[in-house]
């Protein structure tokens, strides 16, 4: 059996699968790797104009994205892996650009609790602590191969009351630091054994004062809402909809695209329809891709995924969903990057460009740093 005759695995995907359903292999793990020989690009050339950089090879360098838009440098409980080490981790996969997201619900810390999983019944609050620590330590140690964006994850969204206020907070204390808000919780069902509240359409309502602080700033916010579970997979999608009515000028990142551990039989062609609805509805919204779980859950719908991604390149974000605890080893945030990867691999030239290349994450933020151009293939050999 021959593959057809394409520079990209893209074109290939069914051919990939069949073969890999075969030898019992995963289409990405029979993908060529980037050559090790090849070095990672540096923060410094994503600054200059696209087309003063060298091109990106596709066939050599790593298909892992430079842009990890879904961070968290600090667990829910416990000790975090030291920043020093985070920043060494990033630089050795690569990545440039990447939001520090902290944990907005935080264990109590006399639980001796890491993962909210590990502790049901224990109150998992928002609060001000990761926030505050990831400022600190960004300012403090230096990582001149990065580029970290601040998030704000205070928010309690089921009682925004003084959100607002918290924002002025962070205003005196950390001028000019904070450019994002998230991931913040709209309804996430892995927490509710931990008291989680969800919002409802009343406190979204209520969003309003520090919605228009993000809006006037042009702050993403990065909002996880659980779409719906295996029983229901829409059953709180009436939740988002109503973010989305109610604050359609606010830049809104739709984190993991609604789907989690409760919702992994979704019918990815059902799933795609509604996203693609909603993408065309609201032109601010955007998805994120991140978490393993979802490459786990849904990698075998690939036919139907990176078609979509292709087709809405412009509005899909990159991201790991580490959670940097300290119990954690040197290699797993590697192991979770390639994973959260694997789309990327198979996305045409312009997607993968877009989105892993930080296109879309620069075009976002308003930064002034730019994405290579993707290197032409290589002539065809002349047939005698």
């Amino acid at each position: 059996m021959s593959p057809p005759a394409n520079r990209h695995p893209t074109l290939c995907w069914q051919w990939i699968s069949a073969l890999c359903a075969v030898m019992g292999l995963t289409a990405c793990e029979l993908m060529p790797q980037a050559d090790p020989a090849v070095p990672h690009r540096s923060l410094a050339s994503f600054a200059l104009p696209s087309a003063e950089q060298a091109c990106f090879d596709r066939e050599r360098e790593p298909y892992t994205a430079v842009v990890d838009a879904h961070f968290h440098p600090r667990p829910f409980g416990g000790p975090a892996m030291p920043a020093t080490e985070l920043f060494e981790l990033l630089d050795e996969q690569g990545v440039r650009f990447v939001n520090y997201f902290g944990i907005g619900q935080v264990l109590s810390p006399d639980s001796g609790c890491t993962y909210y999983l590990d502790c049901l019944g224990v109150p998992a609050n928002p609060s001000i602590k990761n926030d505050v620590v990831n400022a600190v330590e960004v300012t403090t140690f230096p990582h001149d191969q990065l580029h970290i964006t601040l998030s704000m994850t205070f928010v309690d969204l089921a009682h925004p009351e003084q959100a607002a206020r918290m924002v002025a907070l962070y205003d005196r204390e950390f001028p000019g630091l904070f450019r994002w808000a998230g991931e913040l919780n709209v309804m996430k069902q892995a927490l509710l054994g931990n008291q989680h509240e969800p919002a409802t359409r009343e406190s979204i309502d209520g969003w309003a004062p520090f919605m228009q602080i993000l809006r006037e700033r042009n702050i993403p916010v990065t909002l996880h809402a659980d779409l719906g579970n295996d029983a229901n997979p829409t059953e709180f999608l009436y939740l988002m909809e109503h973010v989305l009515e109610r604050y359609p000028d606010n830049p809104i990142v739709w984190a993991h695209m609604g789907l989690s551990k409760e919702l992994t039989t979704m019918d990815a062609n059902t799933h795609v329809a509604l996203m693609k609805s909603l993408l065309d509805r609201y032109p601010r919204l955007m998805l994120d891709i991140s978490w393993d779980v979802l490459y786990n859950a849904y990698h075998q719908w690939g036919e139907v995924f990176v078609p979509f991604f292709n087709e809405y390149s412009t509005r899909i974000l990159p991201g790991s969903d580490f959670v940097a605890a300290g119990t954690k080893t040197r290699d797993q945030y590697a192991r979770e990057l390639e994973v959260t990867s694997r789309a990327l691999r198979v996305m045409d030239d312009e997607a993968f460009r877009n989105v892993a290349l930080g296109e879309n994450y620069f075009r976002l933020l308003q930064l002034d740093y730019h994405a290579p151009f993707i290197c032409a293939p290589p002539a065809a050999a002349a047939t005698p």
